[in-house]
């Protein structure tokens, strides 16, 4: 057997083994991308229901082969949750491993319904990038990224069409319209006055970096604008003697 005959079966050998290596890699992936997408769901039915999320209960819908990765699936699951819908995953009781999801914001009207409120920022956001004013196209653009259409039921939150064009127009948190001449008919979204009056535009775009997976001041313009708004915000709130006067 030529030398040339052995390297040739070693290559072979080291490029299966290392399609090997590579699909079981590719399995393990998917399959904790599946647990995790499977924990978010058992997250947010626990929590619609109102009933307290346990750890026994979590460990319960994943693989007992994989309770060693419970840490991270749990990590991932409440970040896209975060993410997604404004809300914190808590440990309220460690003594026996309870949780609760939290508002990470103040805006009055959400209640039990704080998943709503993720969406309602990531509008808001977009409205603010585009300059104040989105055009409804945009706004389904990138709320398909984030697996949001119309017609579709999530769990969660109803049909996102009827909240967006409906139920936050009435309650004030949006503006919607017709844009003027336009044949066929175009709408455009705007901050309604309750948006303007319980959340502010660097709260929005803290939440809309985070989906995003960077940092509010990747938003150059937006940033400046947001900061601009927060400072005077401030100096409304903290008068000085020259104004108490």
């Amino acid at each position: 057997i030529s030398s040339a005959s052995v390297r040739n079966a070693t290559s072979s050998q080291d490029e299966e083994d290392s399609r090997s290596s590579s699909s079981t890699e590719n399995t393990y992936r998917d399959t904790l991308n599946s647990m995790t997408s499977l924990l978010e769901q058992f997250l947010l039915c626990k929590y619609k229901m109102k009933q307290p999320i346990m750890k026994e209960d979590m460990l319960k819908i994943i693989h007992p082969r994989y309770h060693h990765r419970f840490a991270e699936i749990l990590k991932r699951a409440s970040e896209h949750i975060e993410a997604v819908f404004a809300v914190d995953l808590k440990e309220v009781d460690s003594t026996i491993h309870s949780y609760d999801l939290v508002s990470k914001l103040n805006l009055v009207w959400v209640g039990r319904g704080l998943p709503k409120t993720g969406l309602l920022m990531t509008v808001l956001g977009v409205i603010f990038v585009k300059g104040g004013c989105a055009a409804e196209e945009d706004i389904w653009k990138f709320l398909h990224m984030m697996g949001v259409y119309a017609g579709r039921k999530p769990i969660i939150y109803g049909e996102p069409r009827k909240l967006i064009t409906r139920d936050l127009v009435t309650m004030k948190y949006l503006e919607y319209g017709h844009v003027a001449h336009s044949d066929p008919p175009r709408y455009e979204f705007l901050w309604g006055p309750r948006a303007h009056a319980e959340t502010s535009k660097m709260k929005v775009l803290e939440f809309l970096a985070k989906v995003n997976d960077t940092v509010p001041s990747a938003f150059s313009s937006q940033y400046e604008e947001a900061f601009h708004s927060s400072s005077q915000a401030c100096s409304f709130s903290h008068p000085t003697k020259d104004e108490d006067f």
